[in-house]
């Protein structure tokens, strides 16, 4: 008993003790010292990222058809002499890399919110129809409008993109039981199969709405025009806003709908708010890049490996991540088939399946 009130607290020093037989020199087992020491690592892992994309911006500005070397890129990023390199970095890859940033950033945080939500490892954010109402709601601005360039349809895309999932919640969220992650889940493949099947009776019939569409669905963040970023730039940082507000929302429905409402969380609002954001987030990639798949599925289980489920280093981690991950796939298929190029899509389709079946088959998917 006198061991037990020796280690358990030290009146004489104030502090907490060490059980009997412990080594000294041991690290310490205080909570608040671990929660501190991990909190740290979170923030250097943060930094890192960050660091990691500076980096993946550079590349991306410096990389090409034409090599541009990094110390002149400095050089006319800072002070524009009007040369050729610099109308190609300002032009062409400076527009280019920004979208990157953007998208990636978009994609890896919808992702990570869409597994959150629905509590599905292997959820996809195209899982809430959105890819699919963009993809039908461009093909339907070529074949009724005539519209052929990014500037005129992509608040067609946009509109889809949200309508498609106001639809999938809209089904999801009918009975008594509201929206759950089952029935959002079902509900987003049954309507995604619709519009699916709607594009493709579209494009079979318009042979201008087929070329379009063929090189839209590649997915692509060649974006050459500024304007084009200034429209969609406002819904990607709200999305952004809205995702990570959404973190302290998800990590109490983590522990279950019944446990989240018990520590006072309004369910519904946080489901709500979390597809808002998907839905925005998705919807504005989408409709600049078309669909750009694997970043919401993988980013968020490489994430996952370093912060644990918690959402509010979850998510920003996805979103550094996500951005990278586009910048880097981007450099990749500039130098696979220089002077041409393979879209970032297809570098992301067969760098991020081979990636994502190896983490499966190694078990190492962290648990939700």
């Amino acid at each position: 008993m006198a061991d037990r009130t020796t280690w358990e607290w030290d009146v004489s020093s104030g502090t907490v003790g060490s059980p009997p037989g412990a080594e000294r020199g041991a690290a310490p087992r205080d909570p608040a010292a671990r929660l501190g020491a991990r909190r740290r690592r979170r923030l250097a892992g943060l930094g890192v990222l960050a660091g990691a994309l500076l980096l993946s911006c550079v590349l991306s500005i410096a990389v090409g058809a034409k090599p541009i070397p990094v110390a002149e890129v400095w050089g006319e990023l800072i002070a524009p002499a009007g040369s050729e390199n610099a109308l190609i970095i300002w032009q062409l890859r400076l527009p280019r890399t920004i979208v990157g940033v953007l998208v990636g950033a978009a994609l890896g945080l919808a992702g990570a919110l869409m597994q959150g939500h629905t509590r599905n490892p292997i959820a996809d954010p195209g899982l809430l129809g959105i890819t699919q109402g963009a993809a039908l709601a461009v093909v339907l601005a070529v074949y009724s409008f005539g519209l052929t360039s990014l500037y005129g349809y992509i608040w067609f895309g946009f509109a889809g993109a949200l309508l498609g999932a106001l639809a999938v919640f809209a089904i999801g969220s009918a009975g008594r039981a509201g929206a759950t992650p089952v029935t959002l889940a079902l509900a987003g493949m049954a309507i995604s199969a619709l519009l699916q099947a709607l594009t493709s009776a579209l494009v079979l019939t318009d042979q201008q709405s087929l070329d379009t569409y063929r090189f839209w669905k590649v997915g692509s963040i060649a974006v050459t025009d500024p304007g084009v970023i200034w429209q969609v730039l406002p819904f990607l940082l709200a999305g952004l806003v809205l995702g990570l507000a959404n973190a302290p929302g998800l990590n109490a429905l983590s522990l279950g709908e019944d446990v989240a409402r018990g520590l006072g969380h309004r369910v519904r609002v946080t489901r709500r708010l979390g597809v808002l954001a998907i839905a925005v987030l998705v919807g504005a990639s989408a409709a600049v890049c078309g669909p750009i798949s694997f970043v919401g599925l993988v980013v968020p289980h490489v994430a996952r490996f370093f912060t644990g489920a918690d959402h509010r280093w979850l998510l920003p981690f996805s979103a550094l991540l996500g951005s990278s991950l586009v910048l880097l796939a981007d450099i990749a298929g500039r130098l696979v088939a220089r002077p041409a190029e393979v879209q970032v899509g297809v570098m992301l389709a067969m760098v991020g399946a081979p990636f994502f079946i190896a983490l499966v088959r190694r078990r190492k998917l962290v648990r939700l």
